[in-house]
């Protein structure tokens, strides 16, 4: 099971014991570099603690018990089925991250806890006003996509879900805990599934045929068909972001975007643009490359410790 912002508690090695990967530029991170510079600074290399809030927390929940659903035989994928599987995520997720009750919850007797998990179970309920999954059977769930586009740049991801029909078409599947965002930020909603749409175009040498997003917090969805000459023009895009973010690595120049959002960041105190001061710059400005990589980020889930993936936009605030 994925754990996303629960990684944070399953710290084991200090972070230059880990087994460094390749640099690798995620959704998540590319969509922190467009949203704010800084923010990316901050997650991606700083690596600055991010404690979960219940809504990340409940969003991975959720997606667990979504895996687990399809597991189940076709004509068992019901409501109470899925109502079944939170207990049991819920205490795997705990018995993987120990220190994930107490960061939520006061106790396993907290009055609070029990309308939590059920708030997890009204956002299933919605799941299936939206989809029938007793009709359905993907072929790939919480899959790992990784693929290098021609400029050398290495994309890495999860995708949620990828169903493939009879006659070949790849429909890409995301589960959003959130609410639908309005008309100006949907391009923005897009972009992550751009970018699994172009890593799985790069993989197999097909486009996929359909982009949807389920939002579980209102029972809305979001389709989208791609085309080639689209992803292709949104890879040029991406390499874009990523010489930036190698540009801006290298001098130190991780400037703040101040916006709507900084109401929901974690790292206002340390904001130049709220009055504070960043930590010491950890790749220091005219570093060698090579001395430059350590710094990188290496996978979609840079900031978080162990093999997970994050999920914290899947409760980002509407725009």
């Amino acid at each position: 099971m994925n754990l996303g912002p629960a990684a944070a508690l399953l710290e084991t090695a200090e972070p230059d014991e880990r087994p460094r990967r390749r640099p690798a530029l995620s959704p998540s991170r590319a969509g922190d570099f467009k949203q704010c510079p800084l923010l990316y600074r901050f997650r991606a290399i700083d690596r600055l603690a991010e404690p979960p809030t219940r809504a990340q927390i409940r969003g991975t929940l959720v997606h667990s018990v979504l895996e687990r659903l399809y597991e189940l035989p076709a004509p068992e994928r019901r409501p109470a089925a899925a109502r079944a599987l939170i207990s049991p995520a819920w205490a795997e997720l705990c018995a993987q991250a120990p220190g994930l009750l107490g960061e939520l919850f006061d106790s396993t007797d907290d009055p609070e806890l029990p309308g939590w998990l059920e708030s997890a179970g009204e956002l299933l309920e919605a799941y299936f006003r939206l989809e029938d999954p007793t009709r359905l059977e993907p072929e790939a769930r919480e899959l790992l996509v990784e693929t290098e586009l021609d400029s050398g740049l290495l994309l890495r991801g999860y995708i949620d879900r990828i169903d493939v029909a009879p006659t070949g078409e790849i429909r890409i599947v995301d589960y959003k805990t959130g609410a639908a965002p309005r008309v100006v930020a949907e391009a923005r909603a897009l972009f992550q599934m751009k970018f699994y749409a172009l890593a799985l175009l790069h993989l197999r040498g097909a486009v996929p045929t359909q982009l949807r997003l389920l939002y579980l917090a209102d029972g809305e969805s979001l389709t989208y068909s791609p085309d080639e000459a689209e992803l292709r023009r949104f890879e040029r895009t991406l390499d874009a972001i990523w010489v930036a973010i190698r540009t801006a690595g290298r001098t130190g120049d991780f400037r703040p975007n101040p916006s709507r959002m900084c109401e929901w960041c974690s790292h206002k105190a340390l904001c130049p643009a709220w009055d504070g001061t960043p930590p010491d710059y950890p790749g220091w400005p005219g570093c060698s490359s090579h001395q430059y990589e350590a710094v990188l980020p290496t996978s979609d889930h840079a900031g978080f410790t162990g093999p997970t993936k994050p999920i914290a936009q899947k409760d980002t605030p509407r725009a």
